[in-house]
């Protein structure tokens, strides 16, 4: 005979796994900020540059910082 699933335990282990990723996500970010030296760049500054970044739509400019 089959043993039932347990959803439960199932759930809180989908749940801590997705806990994880994003606590390593943001850990990653800041590690990828700090690299950058962008810490040391305004809340305004930061955004407005990812803002200028995210509106270039020419080619040859994403490209290149490859």
């Amino acid at each position: 005979m089959r043993r039932p699933r347990d959803y439960d335990a199932e759930l809180k282990a989908l749940t801590d796994k997705a806990r994880q990723l994003k606590a390593r996500k943001q850990s990653q970010l800041g590690e990828l900020v700090m690299a950058t030296g962008a810490d040391g760049l305004s809340a305004e500054e930061l955004a407005g540059a990812l803002l200028a970044a995210a509106s270039t739509t020419e080619a040859p400019r994403r490209e290149a910082w490859r």
